[in-house]
């Protein structure tokens, strides 16, 4: 009896332990349960949603840029392009068999297609062409019977409709590369296709053109694809950019530049430092570079020695020649030398047991100042410069913007070198020479300038003011893109008064820092650059402008790319015209009009043209007459100076 009593209590104290080891067990699991079903069901639940909803970026629109009269230069246009769906085609060999009877799909192009194919899901869409016209877009709707897994996809791409007259200013977008993804912060370079500006304004402004990404909330199923979309915002399309350029003046100048293997040109407004027109020459058709260039291109391109790919306006950099003569006289001026005061100019100057040749063999004789810039007397500027000295010049020079970056808003922009006695010192290691100064004096030598900056050096001449150039005149939010319906409308309130800042609110003109400089030491200046063009013995007269009211002051320029021997001079001089190409002078002009009122700055370079009186004069002349004839302010009319070809609005 006690025996079964033993047993009894041993039996019941392990169906206890037992009973509560399953008790503490389900309590433990019903408390586990009751934490995820209760205390993290928001975490669960979220994390169940995100696995049967994608959320996609959208890519938005990308600004358009417009000319100061509203005239799309970059714009967008609708993609056609032809997808294929594994999964819908069953047969993808068939199916390219049938497509390629109304595209053509060489080997290559269909090995890239298998090749997609295989390496994504079957229902992921593959591009097999892009950039189809409304035709073949059309055939292929009419037969899409017969290609099952064939669509027609319609997306955007940037399009340039004035090609290579734009393309130094512009830039172009291009595919986003590895390193620049790896740099980026904006998920929007990750989208497939995806394309930002590589180079001109397009790079310059990329992130304001660029806008923000837009969002698609997709459902999907256990593999990922795609059953519906729940939800769509669309993101901020990029603000469209306004320029100061006037698209009828750059077709004008490059027009004018087609002649010639290499030159280029900067117009300026002087009353607010816009830039008006930037031609260089040879150019290149931006839309290549959108739409996939080939390499062979891209290596004609790259390879060409004229250097097409090269914005010659602001990474060119030229001997200014005769050009810089005025900042030689300015800087004598300020140093208290008399203009009045004259050299005798026997076509040579020594120093020392050196001799330092002036273009004219015979010389000029007697030159006060006026004289010497009217008749560009080397002679004159040599002892000019060798009393003044290169610190003084240099440093005048630099009031002018030369030597220096202008700031221009555009990428590319090249320096230049306005020398001084350190700058040889640390980038040569030897001391400066006094035959240097005479040289730079005449603007050769070490002297080295861009066409934008013989702009901005004319434009501050004409105005006594530090003109800073550009192209920005505002960035506004984009319209939406209707029949050119707001580009007309920003055009008319424009066009009642040129020159206004672009569609919009016309905005004040910039104040510009005035240049310290005495206004008498400008009107003696100007005086003589008037000369140069106006007066009998300039050596821009045969290039003046006739028409009453448009007169221009100027100043030409050569720039020797070849040191003439003693030997040669005693011979006689080879012409420019008896050389190769290569070893012919730059020719060189610099200019501001009207005369009475400057409104308008240019400068040319035309790479191994000769003379500037002969090569470049006759582009400054032009380019400023076209100008002008554009201008309500200048009294347009039909009337035409000689060798000016009209354009004309409309």
């Amino acid at each position: 009896m006690n025996e079964d009593h033993s047993r009894f209590k041993t039996f019941s104290r392990r169906a206890a332990l037992l009973g509560g080891g399953k008790a503490l067990l389900f309590g433990a699991l019903a408390a586990r349960l009751y934490y995820l079903q209760v205390v993290e069901a928001d975490k669960y639940a979220t994390l169940a949603e995100d696995n049967r909803i994608s959320l996609r970026l959208l890519p938005p629109p990308r600004g358009r840029i417009l000319d100061r009269f509203g005239q799309p230069l970059a714009a967008n246009e609708q993609n056609y392009k032809v997808v294929l769906v594994a999964e819908q085609a069953k047969d993808v060999e068939r199916t390219l068999d049938r497509l390629a009877q109304i595209i053509e799909l060489g080997a290559g192009e269909r090995a890239r297609i298998m090749t997609e194919v295989r390496k994504k899901r079957a229902f992921v869409p593959v591009t097999v062409r892009e950039y189809l016209d409304w035709a073949t877009v059309s055939r292929i709707e009419v037969n899409a019977p017969d290609l099952p897994g064939i669509s027609i996809d319609v997306g955007q791409t940037r399009a340039y409709p004035f090609g290579p007259e734009m393309a130094h200013v512009l830039g172009y977008v291009a595919a986003v590369s590895e390193s620049e993804l790896k740099a980026a912060e904006d998920p929007l370079l990750e989208l497939p296709g995806f394309k930002i500006g590589k180079n001109g304004l397009e790079k310059e402004y990329d992130e304001k053109l660029r806008g923000s990404a837009g969002t698609s909330t997709i459902e999907v199923n256990a593999v990922g694809r795609t059953i519906r979309e729940l939800k769509r915002e669309e993101g901020t399309p990029g603000k469209d950019l306004v320029l100061s350029l006037d698209q009828q003046l750059q077709t004008y100048v490059q027009q004018r530049l087609s002649g010639e293997k290499s030159a280029s040109v900067v117009l300026l407004d002087i009353a607010t430092g816009g830039v008006l027109a930037m031609g260089s020459v040879p150019s290149f058709d931006p839309n290549l570079f959108n739409l996939g260039i080939s390499a062979s291109h891209w290596r004609k391109l790259r390879n060409d020695p004229l250097h097409p790919l090269i914005n010659k306006a602001t990474a060119g950099l030229y001997n200014p020649g005769s050009t810089y003569k005025m900042m030689v006289a300015l800087a004598a001026l300020k140093a208290g030398i008399d203009p009045a005061e004259t050299v005798y100019c026997p076509g040579h100057y020594d120093l020392g047991n050196a001799r330092f040749h002036c273009w004219k063999n015979y010389g000029h004789g007697e030159m006060d100042m006026h004289a010497a810039i009217k008749e560009s007397c080397d002679v004159y500027f040599y002892d000019l410069s060798r009393r003044v000295g290169i610190e003084k010049i240099a440093a005048m020079s630099r009031r002018f913007a030369l030597g220096d970056k202008t700031g221009i808003d555009l990428p590319g922009e090249r320096g230049g070198t306005i020398p001084t006695k350190a700058w040889k010192r640390a980038q040569i290691g030897e001391p400066w020479q006094g035959g240097e100064t005479l040289v730079s004096a005449i603007g050769q030598g070490f002297v080295l300038t861009s066409p934008l900056q013989l702009a901005v050096m004319t434009a501050r001449l004409a105005s006594g003011r530090a003109v800073v150039p550009h192209f920005r005149r505002d960035l506004q939010p984009r319209a939406d893109d209707g029949p050119r319906a707001q580009a007309v409308d920003a055009a008319q309130q424009v066009a009642e008064t040129r020159g206004g800042p672009g569609p919009g609110t016309p905005a004040p003109e910039p104040m510009f820092a005035a240049l310290d400089i005495p206004g008498a030491d400008f009107a003696l200046i100007r005086d003589a650059m008037d000369a140069v063009v106006n007066e009998p013995g300039g050596t821009a007269y045969s290039k003046r402008i006739t028409r009453d009211g448009w007169h221009m002051a100027g100043k030409t320029g050569t720039s020797q790319v070849r040191r003439i021997t003693m030997a040669e001079r005693r011979q006689g001089v080879i012409d420019n015209e008896d050389l190769p190409w290569r070893r012919r002078d730059h020719g060189l002009y610099v200019a501001y009009a009207p005369v009475n009122a400057p409104r308008y700055a240019v400068a040319v370079v035309v790479e191994h043209g000769g003379g500037g009186s002969k090569s470049a004069a006759p582009i400054g002349r032009d380019v400023l007459a076209e100008a002008q004839r554009l201008d309500p302010l200048a009294n347009d009319s039909p009337e035409q100076v000689a060798d000016a070809p009209p354009i004309r609005r409309g």
